[in-house]
C-alpha cells in the first residue's frame, strides 16, 4: 500500500519555517504532491528532502514567488513530465506528472478566479483545456491519480455556506457543472468513498477566525480514475496540519 498526500503549502519556504519537514517525516507519505510552492529549487536547501528519503521534482512558475507545483516520492518515478504543453499554463507552473509502472500521479494547481472577471474567464478556459489534456493522456496512461488544489467546491456539502457563496468563484454553477461532468468521465473523488459527512474542509480564509470556527471549503482532492477505485484503501483530510491556509489530504491505495 502507498500513501499519497496532496498539500497546497502556500509557499514551501514559509511552510518549512513552521516545522513542515517534521510533519512530513511523521506523515507516512510515500508520495507528496505540492501546490503553490512559490519558490524554485535554487531558493531552497533541497538537501533536506534528500535526507528525508525523497526524490524531489520541482516545477516553479516563471514569475517569482507565485504558483508552482512539485512531487516528492520515496520511490524513483519511471519518468517525470512537466507542464501540459500549453504555454500560458506552463509558465505558471500549474501541472506536472510522475509515472510509476502503469500508474501516473498528477500534481495540479488549478487557477483561481477570485481576483476578477479576467482570471475567472482564464479559469474556465483552463478547465476545458485540462479536461482535454487528461482525455488525451488517458489514451496512453489509463490509470491516473490527479492530486491537487482544484479551487472548486463540487457539492453544497463541500462548503460551509452554500447559499451565501452561490455566486462566488469556486462555487459558481458553471464550475460545479464542470466538476460533475469531469467525474462523469470516469473519475472518483476518493475522499467521498470513505467519508460522507459534512463540515469536511481543506481551506479556510485567514479572516474572521474561519479555521477555528471551521468555516471552510473543500477544494483539494485526490481524484482517481474509476479503474483504480477497487484499489483504494483509505482517504482522509488532515486539518491538524497547520502550515498553510490549506490542509493536506491523504489517499491510501494499492498499486
Amino acid at each position: 500500500m502507498k500513501r499519497i498526500i496532496t498539500y497546497n503549502v502556500n509557499g514551501i519556504r514559509a511552510a518549512l519555517t513552521k516545522n513542515w519537514l517534521e510533519w512530513l517525516n511523521e506523515s507516512g507519505a510515500d508520495m507528496v504532491c505540492l501546490q503553490e510552492i512559490k519558490a524554485s529549487p535554487d531558493q531552497l536547501d533541497t538537501k533536506v528532502f534528500d535526507q528525508a528519503g525523497f526524490h524531489h521534482y520541482w516545477y516553479p512558475a516563471q514569475k517569482k514567488g507565485y504558483s508552482g507545483v512539485a512531487i516528492l516520492s520515496k520511490h524513483k518515478p519511471d519518468a517525470v513530465h512537466y507542464g501540459m504543453g500549453i504555454e500560458k499554463y506552463d509558465q505558471e507552473g500549474r501541472l506536472m506528472r510522475a509515472d510509476f509502472g502503469d500508474v501516473s500521479i498528477v500534481s495540479v494547481y488549478m487557477p483561481s478566479g477570485t481576483t476578477g472577471d479576467e482570471r475567472q474567464a482564464f479559469k474556465m478556459v483552463w478547465l476545458n483545456d485540462f479536461t482535454n489534456y487528461l482525455d488525451h493522456l488517458r489514451k496512453e496512461r489509463s490509470k491516473l491519480i490527479v492530486c491537487g488544489d482544484y479551487n472548486i467546491c463540487n457539492k453544497p456539502i463541500d462548503i460551509h455556506n452554500p447559499k451565501s457563496n452561490a455566486n462566488t468563484s469556486g462555487f459558481l454553477p458553471e464550475e460545479r457543472e464542470w466538476f460533475d461532468n469531469f467525474l462523469g468521465k470516469g473519475y472518483t473523488d476518493s475522499f467521498r468513498v470513505f467519508n460522507q459527512y459534512p463540515h469536511q474542509y481543506t481551506w479556510w480564509s485567514y479572516r474572521a477566525n474561519a479555521r477555528e470556527k471551521n468555516l471552510g471549503w473543500r477544494i483539494d482532492y485526490n481524484i482517481v480514475t474509476d479503474n483504480l477505485k477497487d484499489s483504494l484503501r483509505g482517504a482522509a483530510i488532515l486539518p491538524d496540519a497547520k502550515h498553510s491556509d490549506h490542509c493536506p489530504c491523504s489517499l491510501d491505495i494499492d498499486f
